[in-house]
């Protein structure tokens, strides 16, 4: 296998269609499928090859890369392609599953002869556009080679945890780090709203806090797409928030763990979702904290 790599691109939203771009301008041959086409057809322009189906769109190919919704959606997705692929054909899991996912995923790649390769990433639109993802990998050594091309043109590091993608050690430390994003996250709405019940001026806030031990990056970036209303297009949708933020409850109560601020945060979500703003960045949790409308 060369450097040049056939990459067949399975889910094309968000994450998806910024990482086919990346492997197109890193000189691979592009293939990509989404169940709704016209999410893909942009990616033409680019130079990538529209399927009609997973099992079109994967056939010959080097590499498949998942970048789908959740894990039931991957296994539909995969037992449709994985028939079209040859034996030994890499597969690279990106989509963030919960740990029962993983292991049936793996399981379907042992089924098919594939080399799988448990893969999320860790970042949102503006990394993944930018071929700056940081990518989790799990997964054999005798291959990283092969597979290495395709992390390095979607991503700016590769953090390996382990060589059997079935214990899903990547998944695992992306649930970790996600538990971070959706505490602080959720951190985040509720300071605003209450700074707003309370009269009292966020700036004031961030001043108070500024450069010390309580400051963050993260908090003001998510808090100025609330107070700047910069809510669209999202960098990490408020719908997949919730789904992640369910998926980190379940592995907790897999291992023993109770994890309150992340079921309390799944539950912010939904409800932010049902007030219509599921499609929106996640910092649109904040209007969680209202009712129909956000307190004046």
């Amino acid at each position: 296998m060369t450097d040049t790599l056939t990459v067949s691109v399975l889910g094309t939203g968000i994450m998806g269609s910024a990482m086919a771009r990346n492997l197109l301008k890193a000189g691979h041959t592009v293939r990509v499928w989404n169940r709704t086409r016209a999410k893909a057809e942009p990616l033409a322009a680019d130079g990538a090859r529209i399927a009609d189906t997973p099992a079109e769109a994967v056939r010959d190919a080097d590499v498949v890369l998942t970048m789908l919704y959740d894990g039931g959606t991957v296994l539909e997705v995969m037992r449709e392609a994985a028939p079209a692929l040859r034996s030994g054909a890499l597969w690279v899991q990106s989509t963030t599953v919960g740990l029962d996912s993983v292991e049936e995923l793996a399981g379907l790649a042992r089924d098919h002869a594939l080399v799988f390769y448990d893969a999320p990433v860790l970042g949102t639109r503006q990394p993944a556009e930018a071929g700056q993802l940081t990518v989790l990998a799990a997964g054999p050594v005798e291959h990283r080679d092969a597979v290495a091309p395709v992390f390095d043109a979607v991503g700016a590091r590769t953090v390996w945890t382990g060589e059997d993608g079935a214990a899903a050690g990547a998944t695992r430390l992306k649930l970790v780090a996600n538990s971070w994003v959706v505490a602080a996250t959720a951190a985040a709405g509720e300071v605003l709203a209450l700074a707003g019940a309370l009269g009292v001026d966020p700036q004031d806030f961030f001043g108070l806090i500024a450069d010390g031990p309580l400051d963050m990056g993260y908090l003001r970036a998510k808090a100025a797409l609330v107070l700047e209303d910069r809510l669209s297009p999202a960098s990490f949708a408020v719908a997949t928030a919730e789904k992640d933020a369910r998926l980190i409850v379940e592995a907790g109560e897999r291992h023993g763990v109770r994890l309150d601020v992340a079921a309390a945060s799944a539950e912010r979500f939904a409800r932010a979702a049902a007030q219509g703003h599921a499609d929106e960045d996640m910092a649109a949790a904040y209007f969680a904290s209202f009712g129909d409308k956000p307190a004046g």
